[in-house]
């Protein structure tokens, strides 16, 4: 019976067996390839992670570097300029100049503390020092032990990058580099069971969802550090169940290779913190730079904290959008501080009581676009794109941030004026500018337009405009290479003249629709009569005069007409400056030029940009050149510069005015600077200026910003300077009436000396007294 029943019981627990080991089958059949599948899925995010982290994180942009100001005993550096240089290096005036970045005067004294720097021929240390100042300048400097100091260099000022297509910026930082507090204010309001958790924080997690219960939303966020790196540097922003998941693995495995000092690392350099435009600031360190324009281990605890309050979310909390958000975020950043122990409370309510210290203008962002356009033009002629946007290189170039004010002052001022008193429409006018320094051809400030801070058309090297009379020392040097034929005394006739061009009747007219009669070579140029000009470029030869221009550096299209003469040709600003550059070298040519060298994200120099020198003009011409370009600005079309330069600055220079006034230029220097200046419209219509009413009062105005040197007064060897009469063309005497001293090519000074052919000029006058002759 027993037996019975067992086998009737058998009978009927099979089945149910049956279907269950059915179930363990097709369960198996199904779990084997998840969990294979999902082993191979973390094999291959753990491959990510490695590769990843290991390797290149981020691409690195080229970040683009000034000129360093170098100060030494003498130097006529004006207080104000000195202040203005600091201000934009960002250093902060203290009550006493202890730390890197900071400053104090008192009086004429000047203390600076000097930061770290990598320049490309060394490394210089932090250094204090002390500058005395007086009414001309630098007087004296020494360092601390009160030694005296032949030369003091400032770091130079970073006026951009070229940045990847995703516009990432960051300025690299190690752990040994962070100022106090900010890895544990970081850790207090982020991520508190950092230093305890392997990637995922349940804590962290039972925390904020309680935190969200009762707030009745989103209050609080459960991921740790880890977990933000992970989803920052591997993944997208989506919020979905299979992202979250991939986070959590992908954090898990990131702690299990990685110490937490490489992931803190990470963290500090890959956060958002801000936006500029379409560049994201990613990292502390860049992200010190763009708020407080200061190096992160400069900063004060309030501001290490406003920076860590920015990691909730830098637009919420943007200090310069949402000043009341920051300030409060911040505020809590410095109470959990001194809730976590790591600060006292009082010393958590003196921070709590400074402002949020973040500079008007940001920091650390192309702040000169224009001139970065030409940097970036040049660079891109020996580096790949992949090069500049990922190496993380270091540009060093000759841009002069006192210069480039100076620029950018000028123009706004000198427009507004102008329109003002013409009663022109504001904004209509444009202009473009350029400060090479002489004799090396380095480009120290560029404007493309009446706003410099402006991204758009680069007037500069890209509006190819007519240059008028700017071409003139063309023809004029193209004769006076010829001595056996022309002098600065050589009369020219200025009288009407016609002849027949490609067909067509060519009848150049003074500005002044006059005409002077036979003038000196000297005055035709220095007031800048067409009819003179045209004649003499006739008799030289065009194709002497285009051979002129091309000598002098000029490289684009040049048609060999006779309106080349009188400035038919259109160049660029940029052009310009490098043709006349050549002249203010004396015939020295070489290319202009704005990178100084290149290095390597490890701070080695790969690549020099030297300045390749040619003599193309032999001295003597060239002389006679600067001497007429001289008398442009004594008594010529450039005279009303001295209204605004000083009447002791020797300077040389040339206007220019195209045809119905189009276009107003002028291009001068003096012993160290070269200017040339352009205004005009973007639709080429006429303006109520010439070269003279127009850039010669911009230039003017950049002139008298610049530390001038006069021009040199030494005559070069095979220059004679003789007695000429300008009535006559022919020699004079000292004393004689009317009588010039010119500068000649040796042999070629005028025959005959004294006065009418010998007799005192003190005689003459005192015969013609006794006729009653005037």
């Amino acid at each position: 019976m027993a037996r019975r029943r067992q086998r009737k019981s058998r009978t009927r627990n099979s089945p149910r067996r049956g279907r269950w080991a059915v179930v363990r089958v097709v369960l198996g059949a199904l779990l084997l390839p998840a969990l294979i599948a999902i082993g191979l899925g973390v094999i291959a995010l753990d491959t990510m992670v490695k590769a990843k982290f290991s390797g290149a994180k981020w691409a690195l942009p080229a970040h683009v570097y000034g000129r360093p100001l170098e100060l030494y005993a003498g130097q006529p550096l004006a207080r104000a300029a000195l202040l203005r240089e600091l201000d934009g290096l960002g250093y902060r005036k203290a009550a006493q100049a202890e730390h890197p970045g900071q400053f104090k005067i008192s009086g004429n004294t000047l203390d600076i503390h000097v930061r770290a720097f990598r320049f490309p021929d060394g490394e210089q240390p932090a250094q204090r020092a002390r500058v005395s100042l007086d009414a001309t300048g630098i007087a004296a400097i020494g360092d601390s032990s009160g030694a005296a100091l032949p030369l003091l260099r400032l770091e130079p000022v970073r006026i951009g990058g070229i940045y990847p297509e995703h516009a990432e910026d960051r300025v690299l930082l190690r752990l040994a580099e962070l100022p106090p507090y900010l890895a544990d204010a970081l850790i207090a309001t982020e991520d508190r069971d950092f230093y305890s958790h392997h990637g995922v924080s349940p804590r962290a997690i039972l925390r904020a969802t309680w935190a969200n219960l009762r707030a009745g939303g989103i209050a609080q966020g459960g991921s740790t550090l880890t977990q933000q790196l992970v989803k920052n540097l591997y993944l997208s922003q989506n919020r979905t169940l299979v992202r979250k998941a991939m986070e959590a693995v992908m954090a898990v495995l990131l702690e299990l290779h990685y110490s937490k000092q490489e992931i803190l690392e990470a963290y500090l350099n890959e956060i958002h913190l801000g936006q500029a435009g379409d560049r994201a600031i990613h990292g502390f360190g860049l992200a010190s730079e763009f708020y407080f324009r200061q190096p992160l281990a400069e900063l004060d605890l309030h501001q290490v904290a406003l920076l860590v309050a920015l990691a909730k979310g830098a637009s919420y909390y943007n200090p310069r959008r949402q000043p009341e958000r920051a300030l409060a975020r911040r505020n809590l950043v410095l109470a959990q501080l001194a809730e976590e122990g790591v600060i006292d409370a009082e010393r958590a309510r003196i921070a709590a009581r400074q402002p949020l210290d973040v500079t008007e203008a940001p920091g650390g962002i192309n702040q000169y676009p224009d001139y970065m356009d030409l940097v970036r033009r040049r660079l891109q002629e020996d580096y790949n794109a992949s090069d500049l946007t990922a190496n993380g290189l270091r540009i060093f170039t000759y841009f002069d941030p006192q210069a480039q004010r100076q620029v950018e002052t000028a123009i706004a001022d000198t427009l507004r004026r102008i329109e003002a008193e013409r009663k022109l429409t504001p904004g209509q006018i444009q202009a473009a500018a350029v400060v090479v320094g002489v004799g090396t051809g380095e480009v120290l400030a560029l404007a493309g337009s009446r706003s410099g801070q402006v991204v758009g058309f680069n007037r500069a090297l890209d509006a190819r405009r007519t240059i008028g009379s700017t071409a003139k020392p063309a023809v004029y040097l193209a004769a006076l290479e010829q001595p056996g034929r022309y002098t600065l005394g050589t009369l020219v006739d200025d009288a009407p003249l016609s002849i027949v061009s490609g067909g067509k009747p060519w009848s150049p007219e003074n500005f002044d629709h006059k005409s002077h009669g036979p003038v000196p070579i000297y005055v035709a140029l220095s007031r800048s009569y067409n009819q003179a000009t045209a004649r003499l470029g006739l008799e030289v030869g065009v194709d002497r005069v285009a051979d002129v221009v091309r000598r002098l550096g000029y490289e684009g299209p040049l048609l060999k007409v006779p309106a080349l003469l009188l400035g038919g040709i259109s160049m660029t600003p940029f052009e310009l400056a490098g043709m006349y550059h050549t002249i203010a070298a004396d015939g020295f040519h070489t290319d202009l030029g704005a990178i100084a060298s290149v290095s390597g994200a490890d701070r080695e120099i790969l690549r020099r940009y030297p300045f390749a020198v040619e003599q193309r003009f032999a001295a003597e011409p060239m002389h006679l050149l600067h001497y007429a370009l001289r008398q442009v600005m004594i008594e010529g079309t450039g005279a009303n510069a001295y209204r605004q330069l000083p009447a002791g600055l020797v300077v040389a220079g040339k206007t220019g005015t195209s045809n119905d006034q189009r276009d107003s230029w002028f291009a001068g220097f003096s012993g160290n600077y070269l200017v040339v200046v352009w205004l005009g419209r973007d639709d080429n219509s006429p303006m109520p200026l010439t070269g003279a009413s127009g850039a010669l009062r911009v230039w003017s105005a950049i002139m008298a910003g610049l530390d001038n040197r006069p021009l040199p007064e030494a005559d070069p060897q095979g220059v004679t300077y003789a007695w000429y009469d300008p009535g006559t063309g022919a020699g004079s005497g000292e004393g004689c009436a009317n009588a010039r001293l010119l500068p000649y090519i040796s042999g070629s000074e005028p025959e005959g000396r004294g006065c009418l052919g010998g007799v005192p000029g003190q005689v003459l006058d005192r015969v013609r007294g006794w006729l009653g002759i005037d």
